[in-house]
């Protein structure tokens, strides 16, 4: 066996058709696109949800609803997996830093609170926001509940 002996295996490659080289080619004057119409013509692209002229859908379905720029969203953190910080990770503490070092939040996210599960550990807590039964929870075990 020798370089110029190689070959690519039979059936793993594919010669192009070559369009537009003529008559003689057999793929000359039309070159394959068929007579006329927007897709017979250079830089044809079709836009983005064209149904061939026929209403598209994203016209058909009516609009409804609205976005509020003023929303601010938090990421929920329950009683039970902060009793479960103070069980396991002796932790007495609580802030968005440490949950983030916990893999609870993510750095930006707004921290709330909330009322799942039962508290038995004193532990101060730093957050965005409180629902009230978290509240009423943290300050019944003599815990602490600091809005940021």
């Amino acid at each position: 066996m020798k370089l110029e002996n190689l070959k690519p295996a039979e059936g793993s490659t594919k010669v192009n058709k070559r369009l537009g080289r003529g008559q003689g080619s057999g793929r000359g004057g039309t070159s394959t696109r068929g007579h006329k119409g927007a897709k017979a013509r250079a830089n044809y692209k079709r836009k983005i949800g064209f149904e061939g002229g026929q209403m598209p859908l994203q016209r058909r379905v009516p609009k409804f609803g609205f976005k509020n720029i003023n929303r601010v969203e938090y990421k929920g953190v329950n009683l039970d997996t902060i009793q479960e910080l103070a069980e396991k990770k002796g932790i007495d503490t609580v802030t968005p830093e440490v949950l983030f070092k916990q893999g609870l939040v993510a750095k930006k996210d707004n921290v709330k609170i909330l009322g799942r599960g039962e508290l038995k550990a004193k532990v101060k807590i730093s957050a965005h926001a409180f629902s009230a039964t978290a509240k009423a929870a943290i300050e019944a075990k003599g815990g602490e509940a600091t809005t940021l």
